[in-house]
């Protein structure tokens, strides 16, 4: 599945402010579950557990904060920008200001990987990311962002 397609309006955040890792895991929870109608607390607990596993901070400024939910009917992002960066013990010991957040149903393990695989060779592209941390609003942050994957 084509990463832009898991990108809906609701779910795209430009100049966030947050001010640590695990307020940023909060907040990202809380959009998706009023956007899957599942439980914030079970999002964040999912989403606590695979950063014990190793951070998902994985370099240039980006983190892809990702889990399996048992509550998800359907793969979806959470795409946010900072207007700070943030501490995510990233592999670079660099701060995230771009976070692509991705929860994902169980049965749908393939398409995680691949939802992965793509935003990461995003990551690798710093003129794409310049281009998406100079967008201001959600509608230009998202806009910008649908040509690039």
């Amino acid at each position: 599945m084509s990463v832009k397609n898991l990108v809906k309006p609701e779910l795209v955040f430009a100049k966030e402010s947050t001010t640590s890792k695990k307020r940023l895991l909060e907040q990202i929870s809380e959009a998706i579950s009023s956007r899957l109608h599942c439980n914030a607390e079970e999002v964040y607990d999912a989403l606590l557990g695979r950063e014990k596993l190793g951070s998902t901070g994985i370099g240039n400024g980006i983190a892809i904060p990702h889990c399996r939910l048992e509550q998800a009917s359907h793969a979806t992002i959470v795409l946010m920008s900072l207007d700070t960066p943030i501490d995510f013990d990233s592999i670079d010991r660099k701060p995230v200001d771009l976070i692509f957040a991705l929860i994902v149903p169980p049965h749908q393990c393939d398409d995680h990987l691949a939802t992965l695989a793509q935003i990461a060779e995003l990551a690798q592209s710093s003129e794409k990311l310049d281009t998406l941390r100079a967008q201001t609003n959600n509608g230009d942050l998202q806009n910008a962002f649908e040509p690039l994957t």
